[in-house]
């Protein structure tokens, strides 16, 4: 073969995987998509999943299905999206459990970093630091580290169980302010938040939108909110910044994701079309209401924020010797 064919039947072979490529974003879907959410129903990825899905298949033309597959901390769910086929019809709503679980459990049917195509952000979460106010009559950050320390070791905090974020959220506030709270992990996050009311714990940390009717209720002090500045939640409750906490990087976040090889022109399309939904006025007001607040970004950036929290919370699960249920 001469260099001049050879050079010709590189340039078409390349033409053709480009026209093919473009072709697949214009086709998909051609049939339904599976939206799996590894976690049961009503969690905060099945309220996103379930908002978006239809608005996703007026605008698609294929019906969006949520299939819940909770189990293992939502490791049954990752693991039946990563081992499907890379096609854009299997894909997954998750939150930050998925970066921290790998420190938690040390055999993974999956490899967190590399068997996923990430497709973008859909929502952030904002977390409150709050107590009982009646069991622990304090109102700020100062006057909280001044109570506890007076009495270290005698101030319980209740967690949905270890090696949730709200867990590692209030071990990480322990490490930074140096102060010995006692852990007492629940089941979920309705067993917490009773015993949380009832005084059995005094101290947790909540979505913020949970903890609100509590706080307005005089039940609860809500002594900051998690973010470098003020939540659309709660506008009027401080952030730990204010408090010089910064970087703590303790918010709850979610995204969509494939399983590895996915096309790029098809992680491309959804990316976009999740944006122009999340853009939508009754979108983003369902959200809110929930306590999630829509957030975009592309899929490079979300995967570098997957990849280092991923090694931030191995590091940090290590060093503190937190161990799963």
């Amino acid at each position: 073969m001469s260099l001049h064919v050879f050079v010709s039947a590189l340039v078409s072979l390349c033409t053709l995987a480009g026209t093919i490529s473009g072709a697949s974003a214009q086709a998909w879907p051609v049939r339904p998509v599976n939206l799996i959410v590894p976690y049961a129903p009503g969690t905060g990825i099945d309220i996103i999943a379930r908002t978006l899905s239809p608005k996703l298949a007026e605008r698609l033309g294929q019906g969006f299905v949520v299939d819940n597959k909770p189990g293992a901390s939502g490791n049954l769910g990752a693991d039946f999206v990563a081992k499907a086929q890379p096609n854009g019809y299997t894909m997954m709503i998750t939150v930050n459990t998925f970066v921290i679980t790998p420190a938690l459990y040390k055999n993974l049917p999956y490899e967190p970093n590399n068997d996923f195509t990430v497709a973008g952000k859909l929502a952030t979460g904002n977390l409150a630091l709050v107590v009982n106010a009646t069991a622990l009559p304090v109102k700020t950050l100062d006057e909280l580290v001044a109570y506890v320390k007076a009495r270290p070791g005698k101030i319980n905090y209740g967690s949905p169980g270890n090696g949730t974020p709200q867990h590692l959220a209030v071990e990480l506030l322990k490490q930074r302010l140096n102060l010995d709270i006692v852990h007492v992990p629940y089941k979920n996050a309705a067993a917490a938040n009773t015993d949380l009311l009832g005084g059995q714990v005094q101290l947790a940390v909540l979505p913020v939108h949970t903890a609100l009717p509590f706080a307005k209720a005089g039940r609860l002090n809500v002594i900051a909110v998690s973010g470098e500045s003020r939540s659309v939640l709660a506008p009027d409750m401080p952030s730990f910044a204010e408090a010089n906490l910064k970087n703590l990087d303790i918010d709850l976040y979610y995204w969509i994701a494939g399983p590895a090889g996915m096309p790029r022109d098809i992680v491309a399309r959804v990316n976009r079309e999740v944006a122009a939904v999340l853009a939508l006025p009754d979108v983003r007001e369902t959200l809110l209401k929930q306590g999630l607040i829509p957030a975009t970004s592309t899929p490079e950036e979300m995967s570098a924020v997957i990849r280092a929290d991923i090694g931030r919370w191995k590091k940090f699960i290590s060093d503190s010797k937190i161990t799963a249920d």
